[in-house]
């Protein structure tokens, strides 16, 4: 992909000032799409746009592969385009609402500029979205095609077989496809359901497939989520906390996901906290069946081990392993958690933990946890291209891994 001669040279002049105004511009491009197309709101996560994640990532995410073409040295962009694909197939995104975003996001940053949006600028930038949209849509072609999904009818619909309670906030989901079979999918996939709500909302929301590859059903691990400062409760989660029980028929999406189990033989590191424990638990369960000589070291934190979702599972499977170890950190009451290791009190300092030699790391919690965590690994001489992570909700990370 390339920018012509003409708007590389007014990307080049105009980036600085396109990435000061950029979270603006997302805000004033969202509000202005759903006041004209209201039918979009049941394929954005309105819980990240109330709380602002969504429109920084976008804003992010076109600033820097903006940037990545007019600089050589920047770094490669593709790992972030592929993973905003993944994302939107499990959302249903389709080529035609492309238009739609890009006309108001256009029209957003022209705005936001006034008198300064030259029609030189207008045109560059307008190159710059849509070399954007076609990689993406290009890409998102391909996942729809390789998964036999029809982007017109992105949702199967599929039943719960089985409820676990995994703790007071944390439950599981047994499900099964009404028709047909499960499709084929990764160790450390998601897929998204989409839930409508009583208010005639409809919403979606990605979840972890937590169980390995099973053929005739998958497991989603969903955590109740509680509003804090002044955040409202979670709406899709409270929802399936309250209704989904066996028998409930939800729509389900593909799989997706580009952080996923490798097949090589090299040493494991899983460093995860809270509910980031879904995948983890999927890699165990997978590796536990297929490759139970493999070396996996566990690293988890919670508030508490009854917070602790999925543990007896993952109990067994460490068991189940010739060279599987787990270490675990509680907020509160590690000294008496009944564990395999014993619990290490406060919050997760892997400063001092032994390491496999040439690892490969799979982290997966709250974004800040896992910031700390990267640094401590590289510290300890672990490669950052060894470290691999998946973000719940938009991944405000991609663009700025150092940070």
């Amino acid at each position: 992909m390339k920018l012509s001669p003409a708007s590389e040279a007014v990307v080049k002049e105009t980036a600085g000032v396109v990435a000061e105004i950029a979270d603006d511009a997302t805000v004033l491009f969202y509000r202005d799409m759903f006041e004209a197309h209201p039918e979009l709101l049941n394929v954005f996560n309105e819980a990240n746009q109330a709380i602002g994640e969504q429109p920084k990532a976008l804003a992010a995410s076109v600033v820097a592969f903006a940037v990545n073409l007019i600089d050589p040295d920047a770094p490669d962009f593709t790992p972030v385009m592929q993973r905003i694909a993944h994302k939107h197939v499990s959302l249903g995104i389709s080529a035609p609402q492309y238009l739609i975003v890009g006309h108001y996001l256009l029209g957003a940053v022209a705005k936001i500029l006034g008198d300064a949006a030259t029609p030189e600028i207008a045109t560059a930038w307008d190159e710059v979205y849509w070399l954007f949209a076609t990689a993406l849509i290009a890409e998102e072609a391909r996942l729809y095609a390789e998964a036999g999904t029809d982007p017109a009818e992105p949702y199967r619909k599929y039943r719960v077989v089985e409820r676990f309670e995994e703790s007071d906030e944390v439950f599981s989901l047994l499900l099964s496809p009404v028709s047909g079979t499960v499709p084929a999918h990764r160790t450390g996939q998601y897929v998204g359901l989409a839930v409508d709500l009583p208010d005639g909302r409809r919403q979606p929301r990605q979840y972890t497939i937590s169980s390995g590859p099973r053929g005739d059903t998958l497991r989603v691990t969903i955590k109740r989520v509680r509003g804090i400062n002044g955040n409202p409760d979670g709406r899709v989660s409270g929802w399936l906390h309250e209704n989904a029980t066996p028998g409930t028929i939800l729509d389900v999406s593909q799989p997706a996901g580009d952080v996923i189990l490798d097949e090589s033989e090299a040493p494991l590191v899983l460093v995860s906290a809270g509910i980031g424990i879904t995948p983890v638990a999927a890699i165990m369960e997978d590796l536990s069946r297929r490759n139970p000589d493999r070396t996996v070291r566990l690293f988890h934190a919670d508030k508490t081990h009854s917070h602790h979702a999925l543990y007896d599972g993952l109990r067994r499977q460490v068991l189940a392993m010739s060279d599987a170890r787990a270490q675990n950190w509680y907020e509160e009451g590690a000294e008496k958690a009944p564990t395999l290791h014993p619990a290490r009190p406060g919050f997760m300092d892997l400063s001092d933990v032994e390491l496999p030699a040439e690892a490969q790391v799979f982290m997966c919690g709250p974004l800040p946890f896992m910031q700390i965590a990267r640094k401590t690994l590289m510290d300890q001489g672990v490669p950052s291209a060894s470290i691999h992570y998946e973000v719940f909700g938009p991944d405000m990370w991609a663009q700025n891994p150092d940070a």
